[in-house]
């Protein structure tokens, strides 16, 4: 794979914040768009990582990038060494007034565990609390809106809650692969059997899974002791497309999972197409 600056994501970060308002910079898209659901009118949001169509895993920070962090009253990124050059610029650009949620330091994961925090509606309640805290925090007069707005956030995690509880109760200890543990947090919620914890967890950590690893997945969408093959839709390198030829000759269905919310998406909408998209796939005669 080859590192690239992600266009989209700088554009935004030119937005500058109006006067008098917060300015936040949040390294991932959807926590961006939490922060802006919590938010209302009194935040300035922008977002690094926000172009559906790139790898997240490939990005390289620019100066662009560090402007914007520089004059951020508060920071949100992801951390469980998903997003690294987040420490390094902001290590580079120190205010002692500056804010800074580390999500993974909010549920206790550290490096080494799955990273993609963000398919636990629990981690992005207390995403989404700790912004509310820090909005208060950083503009006491709008106390009482952040405090609101909090709120309905939280009540609209509820049908995402209610969706994975649908699907555990159809579908728990059903059989399905992955290429990437993207969904892994999600995947575990509806209680399904995953298939390929290894080689999943090497294409996570940009290293080559072991031959028999490989051998091991192909034989279960050939054989078809899998009932849905999810994947990474932000990296079909060409041993994911390989799997995916397999997985649609060989009749399994498949589901696209992405790491960057989609754009003109908010994170309730993209967790519940995602979920529909697996139910539909977990619910095909035959599969």
């Amino acid at each position: 794979m080859k590192r690239m600056i992600l266009a989209a994501a700088l554009a935004a970060l030119a937005v500058p914040a109006q006067a008098g308002q917060i300015s936040v910079v949040a390294a991932e898209n959807f926590y961006g768009d939490v922060a802006r659901q919590i938010a209302g009118p009194d935040v300035s949001v922008a977002s690094i990582l926000s172009n559906p169509d790139q790898d997240p895993h490939m990005f390289e920070a620019s100066p662009s990038v560090a402007r914007a962090l520089s004059g951020a009253r508060i920071v949100i990124y992801n951390g469980a060494d998903y997003d690294p050059w987040m420490d390094t610029l902001l290590a580079a650009a120190r205010s002692p007034d500056r804010q800074v949620i580390v999500v993974a330091n909010l549920v206790g994961k550290q490096p080494g565990d799955n990273p993609h925090l963000w398919y636990d509606t629990a981690t992005v309640a207390a995403a989404a609390r700790a912004l509310s805290a820090a909005f208060t925090k950083d503009d006491p007069d709008h106390a009482d809106g952040y405090a609101r707005r909090l709120q309905t956030f939280l009540a609209t995690l509820q049908p995402i809650d209610a969706e994975v509880g649908r699907l555990r109760a159809a579908f728990h200890g059903t059989p399905v692969i992955a290429t990437e543990p993207v969904f892994g947090y999600m995947a575990s919620a509806i209680g399904l059997d995953m298939h390929a914890a290894k080689f999943q967890m090497a294409v996570m950590n940009d290293t080559e899974p072991s031959a028999s690893d490989v051998a091991a997945f192909e034989g279960d969408l050939r054989q078809h002791r899998v009932k849905v093959m999810l994947y990474n839709s932000q990296a079909t390198d060409g041993a994911a497309r390989r799997l995916l030829h397999i997985a649609e000759a060989s009749g399994v269905p498949v589901v696209g999972v992405s790491e960057t919310e989609p754009l003109g998406k908010s994170y309730q909408a993209w967790m519940t197409g995602q979920l529909d998209a697996l139910g539909a796939a977990l619910a095909k005669p035959g599969s």
